[in-house]
């Protein structure tokens, strides 16, 4: 398999041409030295593309680093400082670079929002939540009531905690809506859809006292937390369908 051939693979599920309002450059963002011919026998996975996941991935002799957050934003940059040190961690080591940003959080069943929702057992699942005209989110029911504080034992798994818990809201939660990453803001559309719980990655102080004024309970489980899930089921789906080496790089940043 080689470069061209991994990203077409990738894209068939995730479908970037469906989400031409993002402002990340989704796919290739890097290649290697000979994308049509050199072949692919290990991929590395990251949330983040940056020199430690690119340093990693090169040493552990991966051949496409596989990210949520790319280098590439729309924009142009200089290759300079920090910048350059990502880039050139590429380029030295013949590594590629493939990122898919609100591709992989709204992807049913493998991005990040509905990855959480699987951890919880929703129910009835529906899209929930735009950004730039896209819809990313996801909302759904419970299979039984649980407090805030269970929700917040299950969402991260292995044990982890949230960054934030706010208790605000109903005491039963039914109904829950989930957008991944720094979506703190979009608690408004949760309030609005009369949710009794939302999640997502990052949540602001400016949006601390809205939450509790309008009664909703609101879990935080960090912005690099929450999304390494899509990754992980990405990575999942590429051992066991293409055969493929993989390896995941935990880079945590702890927000």
């Amino acid at each position: 398999m080689t470069l061209f051939e991994f990203d077409n693979y990738i894209n068939s599920f995730l479908k970037r041409e469906n989400f031409d309002n993002d402002i990340a450059i989704n796919g290739i963002q890097i290649q290697n030295s000979d994308p049509e011919k050199k072949e692919i026998k290990k991929v590395a996975f990251a949330v983040d593309a940056c020199e430690a996941t690119a340093k990693a991935a090169a040493q552990a002799g991966a051949d496409i680093l596989f990210v949520h957050h790319g280098l590439f934003w729309g924009h142009c940059q200089p290759l300079t400082g920090s910048f350059y040190k990502r880039i050139q961690s590429f380029i030295k080591n013949d590594l590629a670079l493939c990122a898919y940003h609100i591709p992989l959080d709204a992807n049913n069943p493998y991005g990040n929002n509905y990855g959480l929702a699987a951890r919880l057992g929703l129910t009835d699942c529906l899209p929930f939540g735009t950004w730039r005209g896209m819809t990313l989110g996801v909302k759904g029911n419970l299979p039984k009531p649980l407090t805030v504080e269970e929700i917040a034992q299950k969402v991260l798994g292995n044990g982890k905690k949230p960054l934030t818990v706010l208790p605000f809201g109903n005491k039963e939660i039914h109904t829950v809506g989930i957008i991944s990453g720094g979506a703190g803001e979009d608690v408004a559309d949760a309030v609005e859809e009369k949710l009794d719980c939302y999640i997502t990655g990052a949540y602001e102080h400016e949006d601390y006292h809205f939450a509790r004024e309008m009664g909703i309970n609101v879990i935080a489980g960090g912005h690099y937390e929450t999304e390494t899930v899509g990754v992980s089921l990405v990575m999942k789906k590429v051992e066991q369908e293409l055969g493929l080496e993989c390896v995941f790089i935990d880079e945590p940043t702890g927000l």
